[in-house]
């Protein structure tokens, strides 16, 4: 875990914030990296990143992060929250950007988080410990952010690492939940809706009005009650389908 978390992240803080393909390209090297740490330190196989069903995992998770991302917008202007208009800027540039930069984010965080250190974490202690644990420091490397607060912080542990972790515990797929991790985030972009605190270019641009629990104020909609309630009713279902299938590992004892 801590060798492929130094290389994954190397890679991610060099290529990240880079124009053009930059990050795509950086996505591509960490999936790289994930690769040849799991076979050559970890001595294991890597059937969570197999190419063989990769682009009709990552659609099922690309629609799933879609759809929670557009019914918590829309309930959230329907209670008056936001209102929207067009930005009027380039549509395709403004596209092309949001695409690149979440496909390098969502991919070096999940191999992050779910890959390395929710697996890891898991042989040692079991898949539940693992995604509290998982989920409890996803939450506070966002605290970082710009206008977070405690509640950001665990409205992205409950929404986002929760609902992450339980999406990779149910389908065993790095392709899946970061379809599900790039849909959201593009989702937010070019809805103009800050992304964790930060406010890219988008196509619209959101106006917000009332409650910052209904709203999540200057963080974002990740800080919005609307999406943690709706996460964990997607999360608790998949939770579910991972225990019936067996994919729930128990507590190793002492000694095994």
């Amino acid at each position: 875990m801590l060798a492929g978390m130094v290389g994954v992240g190397l890679v991610s803080g060099l290529t990240a914030t880079g124009s053009g393909p930059v990050p795509v390209l950086g996505a591509a090297a960490a999936v790289a990296v994930y690769w040849l740490v799991m076979r050559r330190v970890a001595r294991r196989s890597t059937p969570e990143i197999a190419r063989s069903g990769a682009g009709r995992e990552a659609l099922l998770g690309g629609g799933i992060g879609l759809g929670f991302i557009l019914v918590s917008a829309l309930l959230i202007t329907a209670f008056g929250g936001y209102s929207f208009s067009w930005a009027g800027d380039g549509f395709l540039s403004v596209v092309w950007t949001a695409v690149v930069v979440q496909v390098g984010a969502a991919v070096t965080e999940e191999l992050l988080f779910r890959g390395l250190a929710l697996q890891a974490l898991e042989q040692l202690w079991g898949s539940r410990a693992a995604i509290v644990i998982t989920s409890l420091f996803f939450g506070v490397v966002h605290l970082g952010a710009p206008g977070a607060s405690a509640w950001s912080g665990l409205a992205i542990a409950l929404e986002a690492g929760v609902l992450l972790g339980a999406a990779f515990l149910w389908r065993r797929s790095i392709w899946f939940v970061v379809g599900l991790h790039f849909a959201w985030n593009t989702t937010e972009q070019l809805l103009g809706i800050p992304v964790s605190g930060h406010t890219p270019e988008g196509l619209f641009t959101v106006d917000v009005h009332g409650s910052a629990l209904l709203t999540g104020g200057s963080f974002g909609l990740e800080a919005s009650i609307v999406p943690v309630l709706i996460g964990v009713a997607l999360a608790v279902p998949m939770l579910v389908l991972a225990h019936r299938n067996g994919d729930i590992k128990p507590r190793r004892r002492a000694g095994h």
